[in-house]
Formats: C-alpha cells, sequence, structure tokens
C-alpha cells in the first residue's frame, strides 16, 4: 500500500475508533476485534503456521486454546455484569423468539410479522405463569428480534433461513479464496454484530451487505464493477419515487402529531386517513391513528385500525385501547378478554389491572371478587418506575373500593 492509501486506511480507523466508544455497544466492539483479527490473520497466513505449530509442540497449543477459552468466559462475564439487566432481557428475549419459531418452524410467519408472532408468543408464555421473577422484570415490547439469524427464522422458517445463510458462507468462502481479506473482514464484521443486534431491519445496511457479498464474488475486471453500480442504479430508480413519497408522508405525519399530541384528534384524523395508504405499515402511525379514532368514539373504526396494528407491534397499549373499546360498546365480555391479554403480554405493567378493576366495578359487570384481585394487584405490585400516573390510579382504585364499601352495607 502506498503512503495515501496507508493515511486514507489510517484516517479511517480513528473514525471508526471515535465512534465505537460513543455507541456504548458491546457486540460493536466484539465485531470489531474479532474481524480485525482475522483479517490480521488472513495477511499472516496464520492457517498454514498454526498447522505447523499444532505437529511441533501439539501440548502447548493446547494449552493456548484452552487459556484463549477462559479469557473469553472471563470476557463475556464482564460485559454481562456490565448491564446485567440489559443481558438478561436479551437473553428472554431470544427465549421468546425460539418459542415463536418452535411453533412455524418450517415456513415462518412472514416478511415484517416478527412483532405479532412474539407477541403472541409472549403472551402465552407469561399465560402459563411458569416463568422466574426476573423475566417479568425484563420484558418489553421490541420490534426486532436483536438476532438476525433467529429473526430470519422467525420470518422466513428455518429451512430457507439455513440455505441463506449458506450462500452468505459460500461467498465468504470464495472472497478468502480471492484474497479478499478486507471485504471478508466486513462481511464477517456484520454477520458477528448481527448475532446480537439488527442491523439487516436497516436499508443501507441490506445494500451494504449485498454488495460486499457481490464483490467477494466478482473479479478484477472494472467493467463488471460498472455494471454491478449500472445495476444497482437501476434497481434504486425503481424504489426512488415511492420511498420519496414515503418521506413526504413522513413529514406530513409529523406535523399531523403536533394535532394528535394536542389533542385536536379531529383535525388530526383527516390528516392521518388521507397518510394511511401510504403508512398502513406503520405500527406507531397505526396505533396514534386508531387512538384517535378512540378519542371520537369511533370504537369500531378504531378496532379495526388497531388490529392492524397487532401485526405490526407488541405492545400491549394497543390491547388496552381494544379493551376499552368494546367496554364502550357495552361489550363488556370482549373487553376483559383484550384487558386480559394485555396482562399476559406484560405483567409487569399495572394499566391493564386497573381497567380490569374498573371493569369490574361497572354497574352492569360487577364483580366484587375479581376486582379485589386486580384491586390488589394495582395497589402492591410493584412498578419499573414510579409516576403520577401510578399514584393516580391507586388513589381512584381505592375510591372506588368505598363505593364498593358503601354498597355491601346498603346490601
Amino acid at each position: 500500500m502506498d503512503k495515501a492509501g496507508t493515511m486514507v486506511a489510517g484516517g479511517v480507523m480513528l473514525l471508526i475508533l471515535c465512534v465505537l466508544p460513543a455507541g456504548m455497544s458491546r457486540s460493536a466492539w466484539l465485531a470489531a476485534g474479532v474481524s480485525c483479527l482475522c483479517v490480521y490473520a488472513w495477511h499472516m497466513d496464520w492457517t498454514d503456521k498454526f498447522r505447523l505449530l499444532w505437529q511441533q509442540q501439539r501440548q502447548r497449543v493446547v494449552m493456548v486454546v484452552v487459556g484463549g477459552f477462559c479469557v473469553l468466559l472471563l470476557a463475556g462475564y464482564l460485559l454481562f455484569v456490565l448491564k446485567p439487566d440489559s443481558a438478561r432481557g436479551r437473553l428472554f428475549m431470544w427465549k421468546i423468539t425460539c418459542r415463536a419459531i418452535a411453533e412455524k418452524p418450517l415456513t415462518g410467519y412472514g416478511i415484517h410479522n416478527f412483532a405479532a408472532a412474539y407477541g403472541n408468543a409472549q403472551e402465552t408464555y407469561f399465560a402459563a405463569g411458569d416463568y422466574e421473577p426476573w423475566e417479568e422484570r425484563v420484558a418489553g415490547s421490541p420490534e426486532y428480534a436483536f438476532n438476525e439469524y433467529l429473526q430470519a427464522a422467525v420470518e422466513l422458517g428455518i429451512p430457507l433461513a439455513v440455505c441463506l445463510l449458506v450462500v452468505v458462507v459460500l461467498c465468504l468462502y470464495r472472497g478468502v479464496r480471492k484474497g479478499r481479506y478486507g471485504i471478508c473482514g466486513a462481511i464477517l464484521s456484520l454477520m458477528i454484530f448481527s448475532f446480537s443486534s439488527y442491523p439487516l431491519q436497516l436499508p443501507v445496511f441490506i445494500v451494504t451487505f449485498g454488495g460486499l457479498l457481490v464483490a467477494c464474488l466478482s473479479g478484477a475486471d472494472r467493467w463488471q464493477w460498472l455494471g454491478l453500480a449500472v445495476s444497482v442504479g437501476i434497481i434504486g430508480g425503481f424504489r426512488l419515487k415511492n420511498d420519496l413519497q414515503v418521506e413526504q408522508a413522513c413529514r406530513e405525519w409529523m406535523n399531523a402529531r403536533v394535532l394528535y399530541s394536542a389533542g385536536a384528534y379531529q383535525s388530526a384524523e383527516k390528516e392521518y386517513g388521507r397518510l394511511y395508504p401510504l403508512l398502513r405499515d406503520r405500527a406507531s402511525f397505526l396505533f396514534e391513528y386508531g387512538h384517535g379514532l378512540h378519542k371520537q368514539q369511533q370504537f369500531g373504526k378504531s378496532n379495526r385500525i388497531l388490529k392492524e396494528a397487532l401485526q405490526r407491534s407488541c405492545d400491549p397499549m394497543i390491547l388496552n385501547v381494544i379493551g376499552k373499546n368494546y367496554q364502550q360498546m357495552g361489550d363488556c365480555l370482549s373487553a376483559e378478554d383484550w384487558f386480559i391479554r394485555s396482562t399476559h403480554r406484560l405483567p409487569g405493567r399495572i394499566y391493564p389491572y386497573y381497567l380490569l378493576a374498573k371493569l369490574y366495578a361497572e354497574p352492569g359487570f360487577r364483580q366484587p371478587d375479581k376486582f379485589e384481585k386486580m384491586k390488589r394487584m394495582v395497589l402492591t405490585k410493584e412498578p419499573k418506575v414510579h409516576s403520577t400516573a401510578i399514584r393516580q390510579m391507586r388513589e381512584e382504585i381505592k375510591k372506588i373500593q368505598l363505593i364498593f364499601v358503601h354498597i355491601k352495607k346498603d346490601e
């Protein structure tokens, strides 16, 4: 490499080293470290050296490997201690994802359906009641699996996910054979990062990954590279019009969100209805649209929109609003079912227990025993974060309890 190339490479490395600490990502550090080590090993031809060393000093090699394994275990433990709840949350997320895969191992649930599959699997798991207290504490409602391999298995099924992985490994093998160590290092880095993050859910990473794979297979002819660039440009051109429309719709959504946040639901509804065809695949948009309809007492239409949101999200607030819609329509049994589903999806949340307590206090659906059970949950359950809303819910439940006491005395 000439002097100019060395300076450019050094500058890029400095920029990367500036970004890594700011990201506070253990996965990024691991991916960068392992991929750099592999690139160095390929350049220094460590494979042949290791084979020769194995033949001459086998015992020493075994000791070094065992020692290295122990160091890795220690490093893993230290990374776990750095953010214990974050690590537990990630492990629990993968556990639930594996349960979702077990339900449909061959065909998967379809692209972009991870959140719905995960939400249903977590709901089933907590509904069984056989779980540890820490699992309730770390459970959440993720959009992604934080593991691209597991997410691919959920959405595509195990066979297709394995086939895609084999293709990537073959491209990596061809790249190493051709001596394209830098490109292979970049692919390896992305593959390692994909074990505990979601890079391929972002279009820029998909394009980058595809380009790196093609670069492993392409020859040195500049016409091949020019053809690749033209092909990418043509494909991008076909998507450009739609992408620009979606980008403009997102900007208008931000303006409509101001109306929604201010409580001007009628004005906001017109904007949300106009943007719906372009943004109907975004869960947060659908939730705001459905919640705005709920506030305007358009309960049936609200439920239709919110049930679409359930296919894109595992947020239990969607279940809560659907239940409130049914309650307002007088269907208390359906409302009870949706509220109970919400308590199973994220049992650490107090709000659905509060909604159930209020439901059981309704004059036409009064159930004192169930109310007492929900009241205890609201008053005694320890929230993740204490807030004014929780205090207000508890005060209201105490007032409802006093009303129950007066009713019993009158009876």
